[in-house]
C-alpha cells in the first residue's frame, strides 16, 4: 500500500505558501524527508495528519482519501509531532492506557495487553511508573513513539525525531525506528541528514514549499560521486571562492575553514576530490534552487 499524494498546496492567511503542488509517491518503508527549518516540511505533515485543511491537491493511502476521510485516517495513523505534550506528573503505564482508551480500545484487558507489548517494544518497561517529567529526552520521544503505535497504525509520522538527543539516545530512536518501518510506512521529517542517510530507503529534499528531489539516499549519493571537492582556505578568503565557485557548504576544521564545491572538473589547483555523502547532496540541490530563483 503506497501513499499517493498530487498536486498538494497550502498558502497560510499571512500570505505564505507553505506547499506547492507537492507530488509524492511514498512506497512501504521509512522515508526520509528532508530540508531546512521552514521549508514546508511539518506543514506537509500536518496535512497528512489531518491537522490542517490543504487549498488543492489529493492525498490517497491506498482507498482512504487523507483529505475527505478523517476520522477513518486518524484509525490508522500514528503521530509524533514536533513538540509533543505530555503530562509530567502520570506515569507513562497511565497514559499511555488513557492514549489507548481515546484510541478506542475500551476493553480493560486489551489495553492492559496492548500498554505492556508497546512499553516493552520501546524499551520503557522497568520505567513504566516513573513520572513523565522525569524522562530524559530520549525516553519521552520513545514513549512518543509507543503512543504513535496504538492500533497497529498503517501510516506513521514523526517530525524532528531526534532534534536534541544524545548519541546514544539517537542510536536507540534510529534502531526502534528502523524495526517499525519494515511493513507499515514512515515519514520521517527531519533537517538533519545523517537521519536519512541511516534510516531511509527513499526521501525527497523540499524546500519553500517545493519537491526539489525525490529518490534513493545511496543512490543519490552515487550520482553525485567524482563531483565534490574540498579546499582549506583563509576564512576572509571565502567571499571570493563563492563569487568563483559552487560552494555548497563551509566549516571549520582544526581552526581552519574548509569549502566543498560542486564541480565536474577539479575547481582549481589546490582542491582534492572528496566521497560526496548525502549532506553534499542536500546543499547542492538547495543551491541549485537558489541559483536558479536568482
Amino acid at each position: 500500500m503506497n501513499l499517493q499524494i498530487a498536486n498538494l498546496n497550502k498558502t497560510y492567511a499571512n500570505g505564505v505558501r507553505a506547499l506547492n503542488n507537492v507530488t509524492l509517491n511514498i512506497p512501504t518503508g521509512m522515508f526520509g524527508l528532508l530540508g531546512p527549518n521552514g521549508a514546508g516540511k511539518s506543514s506537509l505533515m500536518r496535512t497528512l495528519a489531518t491537522l490542517q485543511e490543504a487549498d488543492s491537491g489529493s492525498a490517497f493511502l491506498g482507498d482512504i482519501n487523507l483529505l475527505k476521510q478523517k476520522d477513518d485516517v486518524r484509525k490508522i495513523l500514528g503521530y509524533l509531532p514536533q513538540e509533543f505534550g505530555f503530562y509530567p506528573k502520570m506515569n507513562a503505564a497511565t497514559l499511555l492506557d488513557h492514549f489507548a482508551a481515546l484510541k478506542g480500545i475500551s476493553d480493560r484487558r486489551d489495553r492492559k495487553e496492548a500498554v505492556g507489548s508497546l512499553l516493552n517494544r520501546v524499551n520503557l518497561w522497568d520505567a513504566r511508573k516513573r513520572k513523565l517529567g522525569e524522562y530524559s529526552g530520549g525516553m519521552k520521544q520513545r514513549f512518543g513513539i509507543a503512543q504513535a503505535l496504538i492500533g497497529n497504525p498503517k501510516l506513521i509520522i514523526v517530525d524532528e525525531p531526534t532534534a536534541g538527543l544524545d548519541p546514544s539516545e539517537r542510536n536507540r530512536f534510529h534502531n526502534l525506528l528502523s524495526e517499525i518501518g519494515e511493513n507499515i510506512i514512515v515519514i520521517l521529517s527531519t533537517h538533519i541528514v545523517d537521519d536519512v542517510t541511516d534510516l531511509c530507503s527513499r526521501m525527497a529534499i523540499i524546500n519553500k514549499g517545493e519537491i526539489l528531489l525525490t529518490g534513493e539516499p545511496l543512490k543519490s549519493i552515487e550520482e553525485m560521486q567524482n563531483k565534490i571537492w574540498k579546499k582549506k582556505i583563509e576564512k576572509q578568503r571565502l567571499p571570493e571562492y563563492e563569487n568563483q565557485f559552487d560552494v555548497i557548504s563551509t566549516r571549520l576544521v582544526a581552526g581552519a575553514t574548509v569549502i566543498h564545491v560542486f564541480s565536474e572538473d577539479q575547481p582549481e589547483a589546490g582542491f582534492e576530490m572528496t566521497p560526496a555523502e548525502l549532506e553534499d547532496v542536500y546543499f547542492t540541490t538547495l543551491l541549485k534552487m537558489n541559483k536558479k530563483a536568482a
